[in-house]
């Protein structure tokens, strides 16, 4: 199927943009110590940012094996850093209706 290292690494590179601003804004309204947000933006955004290291790991690796193993692990990270901001992505929802 080919690498997906610079896919998750221009992704994940993104989306940690994306979850810093939903802390920062959560920061600066005050409204962090009310919603579970931050927590769930924060596991994202140390997910994301683990992610984009080891797919840049992956793409500078000479090793296939390791190369392989370090996407596989960006993989799973990004996989888990979405999960956490769909539950972001609820709570407003929720809060907002």
């Amino acid at each position: 199927m080919g690498k997906k290292s610079s896919h998750i690494l221009n992704a994940s590179s993104n989306l940690l943009g994306f979850s810093l601003v939903i802390i920062t804004s959560l920061k600066i309204s005050k409204m962090s110590q009310s919603t579970y947000l931050d927590e769930f933006a924060g596991a994202a955004c140390v997910c994301f940012a683990i992610s984009c290291f080891f797919s840049f790991l992956s793409i500078r690796s000479v090793d296939k094996k390791h190369g392989d193993k370090f996407e596989d692990i960006a993989d799973y990270l990004f996989l888990i850093a979405l999960f956490c901001i769909v539950l972001a992505v609820v709570i407003v929802t929720v809060k907002i209706i």
